[in-house]
């Protein structure tokens, strides 16, 4: 903890949340105004929104001191829209990442604030419960079921961009290279002394999802992929039952043969069968390799994970 008055940022990456955005800003000034042990500071990430969005971050930061706006020059996604965020808070003391959607409360700042206070330099936000419902409800909940078995090491279930970060845990977290990035995951990953609170997940305040069922695939994919070796694992498992199981086969039929039995016509029905069974279990071996090969690629081209447009109130 500072001994002075500490800084604290709120990192909120935003896009096409035009219905979102006048509410947010008042409750974020609530918010602020009923802690005025620290200083505040607002870092929207403005990711290529094609609304009025872009305008009401403008407005908000020519009116508002403490507000900074970082605006991308196109649309990059939530995770590289995040990064860009913590690339210009690194300068508090904590740093806040939160959505725009107001899902997660900002009425709930002042708690993981108090956390960190109280000697945690990563504070989670932990589900208790989620108000989505239908086919988005139902992958959000099996993939923090299956999450937590397929990764190499702990990931805490039911949190995500929502939380806070101690300054050296930004800096660390700024130093990350990467360019396919998870952010639960990265957050475990860096360590430091970790605290909780539970919290109960709401609907959107207004509008739409920006988040398509494709992308949430992409993010859970990059999740599996960037913090799993199972998947590579389970093709060298497979590939060893295959091979007992054809060993096994073998052997049947060469008994079959020293017994004297008829093996004439074994059956096309199953010669298909196991040719085509073996075929897609390459298949999809051939797929599994590629996607970490995919990100291999992305890794090596060495493109950054963002280009800044402009900045505004960052003076």
């Amino acid at each position: 903890m500072p001994a002075h008055r500490p800084r604290i940022a709120v990192v909120i990456p935003v896009y096409r949340e035009e219905a979102v955005l006048p509410e947010l800003f008042r409750r974020l000034d609530a918010v602020f105004a009923a802690r005025p042990g620290e200083e505040w500071v607002a870092v929207f990430v403005n990711d290529g929104s094609r609304d009025r969005s872009g305008e009401l971050l403008a407005a908000r930061a020519a009116a508002t001191p403490g507000t900074r706006v970082i605006e991308l020059s196109r649309n990059f996604g939530h995770q590289p829209a995040l990064t860009a965020g913590l690339a210009h808070a690194a300068d508090a003391d904590a740093v806040v990442t939160m959505d725009a959607d107001m899902q997660d409360p900002p009425e709930l700042i002042p708690q993981l604030v108090d956390a960190w206070r109280g000697g945690a330099e990563v504070v989670l936000a932990v589900r208790r419960s989620r108000a989505e419902g239908g086919l988005r409800r139902a992958g959000f909940d099996a993939f923090h079921a299956l999450f937590g078995r397929l990764t190499d090491f702990p990931i805490e279930n039911n949190t995500g961009t929502f939380g806070l970060l101690d300054r050296a845990a930004v800096a660390a977290f700024n130093a990350l290279p990467e360019k396919h990035r998870f952010f639960p995951g990265l957050r475990a990953w860096i360590g430091f002394t970790q605290g909780e609170i539970l919290y109960d997940r709401q609907e959107r305040a207004a509008g739409q999802p920006a988040q398509t069922m494709r992308r949430l695939i992409r993010y859970a994919l990059d999740g599996v992929f960037s913090f799993s070796k199972l998947p590579l694992r389970l093709l060298t498992y497979a590939g060893c039952l295959i091979a007992l199981l054809g060993f096994a086969v073998g052997l049947f039929f060469i008994a079959k043969r020293l017994l004297g039995y008829e093996t004439a016509n074994t059956g096309f029905t199953t010669l298909v069968t196991l040719v085509l069974f073996l075929g897609g279990v390459q298949l999809v071996g051939i797929g599994v390799l590629g996607e970490y090969l995919g990100r291999i690629y992305d890794e090596v081209k060495r493109r950054p994970n963002y280009i800044v447009r402009r900045k505004l109130g960052c003076d």
